[in-house]
């Protein structure tokens, strides 16, 4: 194909946000609305080191113009990240960043890690997400352990639920069967405090999870989402709930479309206490997270639940050469569930994290910053591990060139360490945590206003692998290890109209002995470019379109359990946008080509899709 020419990369466009005081504010403003904004900072970071944090950040509008229905919508058109989910919409969903398993990623909420306990190996379900909610997502590329704490081995992905402060009704839809509804409303009292309060709906119900099956398997999902803000002088208190039921028809198996359906149901709630002052700020959060979910199969229910409680602190100053920023955060989580049928296993267990971090930004000399991070975990069942990272950069005209060092871990599961079978599997309370350390070199430039570009090379050795054989769970050789390194790349080029951003991505991503792991393409890469358009009929409009090219990898045959080598795969998403007075329609079509894949082999992927919608503010 003629996109399969193209070989740059995608850039979208960074930016990290201090709070040093209630600003003004900088939205529409005609009834003397309070500047009442809730901004969530990167945890252990001040303000001379956050740079050294690599950080996408897709936005509202980015999401809104794009059309997507889910996360995995958004996150596919990102560097350094590979996605597979058993079928259409709805489907059990994993994520690899730069190369490193799926329980490699960690996954928040406002700054909270969400990870499900009572999932064998801590996985978080990418295929339950849905997009209405959702204001913001970042995406943390690299190891995060000494910032955001376990299991951000590969990177992490912050969610952010916060801070939409405009009404509106949004409406979208292809059929009876496929419907996207969503609503926003806030409300202002005293002058000083806000309350926000969205509801969502998705219907999505398409084509079989198996390849080539004859049946339809569709996703019901409903998700709540409150918060409230109040300012008192430089005191700030917020409360953020978040509530998500999401139903789905899953098959038995790649060969089986005996149907059962899955019923997944997640809470967090966080209330947050931020005092505030022009070189200084302080954050208390307290939180919970609930996982409550059930599988029916023909009448045989198997049940997962999982709970974690945290309190943690955080603290960051700053002067004009010189940062700082430290704090503790002590959580419990704990994890259990029966399940039935042919297969039995169960796990119960809990256990609790206690952490102290720190963090120092230095301008040593002239456009030269040097940043340290560190941070030291206290597990009741791995014992003590610690994180750090080291980083320093120098700007040299319009160039920023950086190296930095990071080493982490990722903790062992509730059934990991307590679980059993009936094949003879028993836990392992002896598991310890996998360590890694990561190097990585990177270039920058911004020739303009107008066009800017950026190489990053890295290279993950993970120690202590854990992984099982004979029955049990056990941690691999000191000698032997896994290995992923990898060159991204991206660029930037906007005008006045339009914008481009384009992507590559080279990885090399090895098992244990040196074969190459599964699921993980040597090469990808892509584009999006936002194009606006003055007709003389229809007037005004923007035109979105992503392209994706996932490259040639390795995978597991669904029936004969044989490696085998998977095609490359092109996937083209486009929508069109047009504002009127207080509307806003959208037509988007996802998979423009119909391509039909699978990933991983046996799983049929979303056939095109055509929605129709409107939104409306108000």
């Amino acid at each position: 194909m003629l996109f399969r020419s193209v070989f740059l990369i995608f850039f979208l466009f960074v930016f990290s946000v201090h709070a040093d005081q209630p600003r003004d504010c900088n939205w529409e403003n005609e009834n003397n609305i309070p500047c009442v904004t809730i901004v969530k900072s990167i945890n252990n970071t001040s303000k001379l080191n956050s740079r050294s944090i690599k950080k996408n950040i897709i936005t509202k509008e980015q999401i809104e113009t794009s059309g997507a229905i889910d996360l995995i919508d958004v996150l596919q058109f990102l560097p350094s990240i590979n996605i597979t989910q058993s079928g259409p919409k709805g489907q059990q969903a994993s994520m690899f960043m730069r190369g490193t398993g799926s329980n490699h990623v960690l996954v928040m909420i406002n700054g909270i890690a969400i990870n499900d306990q009572s999932t064998t190996q801590g996985l978080h379900d990418f295929g339950v997400d849905f997009i209405q909610t959702i204001q913001q997502i970042e995406v943390y590329e690299g190891p995060g352990a000494a910032n955001f704490g376990p299991n951000a081995i590969g990177g992490a992905v912050n969610i952010i639920t916060t801070g939409d402060l405009k009404d509106y009704i949004n409406f979208s839809s292809k059929d009876k069967n496929n419907y996207n509804f969503l609503i926003n409303k806030n409300f202002i009292s005293d002058n000083s405090n806000l309350y926000n309060i969205k509801f969502g709906t998705i219907q999505n119900k398409t084509k079989s999870a198996r390849f080539l099956g004859n049946e339809k398997d569709g996703v019901k999902n409903y998700s709540v989402n409150f918060n409230f803000e109040n300012w008192i002088d430089n005191f700030q208190f917020t409360n953020s709930t978040y509530l998500r039921e999401t139903e789905a028809e899953y098959d038995k198996s790649a060969t089986d479309e005996a149907d059962y359906v899955g019923n997944n149901k997640m809470l967090t709630t966080q209330f947050n206490l931020n005092h505030i002052k022009k070189n200084s700020k302080n954050e208390f959060t307290l939180y919970h997270n609930l996982y409550d979910r059930k599988y029916d199969e023909k009448g045989v229910i198997d049940y997962y639940d999982s709970n974690a409680s945290g309190l943690k602190y955080n603290f960051s100053k700053f002067f004009d050469k010189f940062s700082y920023g430290y704090g503790s955060e002590f959580r419990h989580d704990s994890g259990d569930f029966e399940n039935n049928g042919s297969y039995n296993a169960s796990t119960k267990g809990n256990y609790n994290n206690i952490s102290l971090f720190g963090n120092f930004g230095f301008n040593m000399f002239d456009k030269t910053n040097l940043s340290l991070f560190f941070r030291n975990d206290e597990n009741n069942q791995t014992g003590l591990n610690q994180s750090n990272k080291i980083n320093l950069e120098k700007n040299i005209n319009s160039f920023i060139i950086g190296v930095g060092r990071n080493q982490g871990f990722r903790n062992p599961t509730i059934y990991e360490l307590y679980g059993t079978d009936n094949f003879g599997y028993s836990g392992n309370k002896n598991l310890r945590a996998e360590k890694s350390v990561s190097n990585e070199i990177y270039l920058e430039n911004n020739f303009s206003n107008n066009f800017s570009a950026s190489l990053r090379g890295f290279k993950t050795i993970i120690k202590n692998q854990i992984e099982y054989k004979s029955n049990k769970y056990i941690n691999n050789s000191e000698n032997l290890s896994l290995k992923q390194s990898g060159i991204n790349s991206q660029f930037k080029i906007m005008g006045n109209e339009y914008s481009l951003n384009l992507f590559s991505s080279f990885l090399s991503s090895d098992k244990v002995g040196k074969s190459p792991q599964l699921r993980r393409p040597e090469m990808t890469y892509g584009f999006n470019f936002l194009k606006k358009f003055d007709n003389e009929i229809i007037g005004n409009f923007d035109m979105n379109f992503n392209y994706n090219h996932y490259g040639k990898h390795f995978d597991t045959h669904s029936t004969s359990f044989s490696t085998i080598e998977m095609d490359s795969t092109d996937i083209i998403d486009l929508s069109l946008n047009k504002k009127y007075k207080i509307y806003e329609f959208q037509l988007n079509i996802t998979n423009l080509l119909n391509e039909k894949y699978q990933r991983p082999h046996g799983y049929s992927q979303n056939e095109r899709l055509l929605n129709v919608g409107v939104k409306s503010t108000f």
